[in-house]
């Protein structure tokens, strides 16, 4: 196991530097522009935040699709067991704003539907993480310390794997949950800052957070989910586990 793959099962993330190239970042960001409705100007900057959706263009879909990006999916995920994309969404552009984010608070992002398909809120989230085998965060614009980089919670997939644990296969509501992350509150905190073309692959128990803007320029980022094509299974044989897999074992104290 090399050093890379031992970070991400201890720290619950892996940073890929240059994952895509910058000519893919300038187009995809003439387009979420475009459909920002803004300008450069920061008279048009109305809200500290908007949601745009899934995007199937080819910039959207070479930047997902890498050579780097595929084979760190094969050491994180396993070979075969994750599903290739073809869109990236969604994509939560924040601006510098006099007005505070209300996105804000620490969670762990749902990834199967509850109740209520419809709200989010309902949404679930399980010790086998169903339905997500990584949490992505695709830098398209440079990021630096203050233009709202996501926090990340260094190590708390492993208290949130042991929050959900006692709940079985239905596991717990995205709010319920969230209500309960004050037991990561002793993680220390990392950034997720760099130049566009920087890939965060996050575990998919990790908690993270928005936070305010303080920069100048609008920073573009994408947060889409890699879906499981062999779902997460922390009961098969250790030697078979992705990194993924190990963590929450470890977490559990599953040999």
């Amino acid at each position: 196991m090399n050093a890379a793959v031992e970070s991400f099962i201890r720290d619950g993330f892996l940073r890929i530097d240059d994952a895509f190239p910058q000519s893919l970042a300038d187009e995809v960001r003439a387009i979420i522009w475009r459909d920002t409705g803004c300008t450069e100007d920061p008279a048009t900057w109305k809200a500290p935040v908007i949601r745009l959706g899934e995007y199937t263009q080819e910039p959207f879909v070479k930047a997902v699709n890498t050579p780097k990006l595929h084979q760190a999916f094969d050491s994180l995920v396993g070979k075969g067991r994750w599903a290739p994309r073809s869109s990236l969404g969604s994509f939560p552009i924040r601006f510098p704003h006099e007005e505070a984010p209300q996105d804000d608070g620490w969670h762990v992002d749902a990834s199967f539907p509850g109740p209520n398909p419809n709200n989010y809120f309902s949404w679930r989230i399980n010790v086998q993480s169903k339905g997500r085998a990584l949490l992505m965060l695709f830098l398209f614009s440079d990021v630096s310390e203050k233009d709202a980089p996501t926090r990340l919670r260094v190590g708390s997939h492993q208290d949130v794997a042991r929050i959900l644990e006692p709940f079985g296969e239905d596991g717990l509501a995205f709010m319920k949950l969230a209500h309960r992350l004050d037991a990561t509150d002793h993680c220390p905190e990392a950034l997720a800052t760099g130049p566009a073309g920087t890939v965060y692959l996050c575990h998919p128990l990790l908690v993270h957070a928005a936070q305010a803007h303080h920069g100048r320029v609008p920073r573009i980022m994408a947060q889409p989910p890699l879906f499981p094509k062999d779902p997460v299974n922390i009961q098969r044989p250790h030697a078979e586990c992705s990194p993924v897999e190990l963590a929450i074992k470890q977490a559990l104290g599953h040999s």
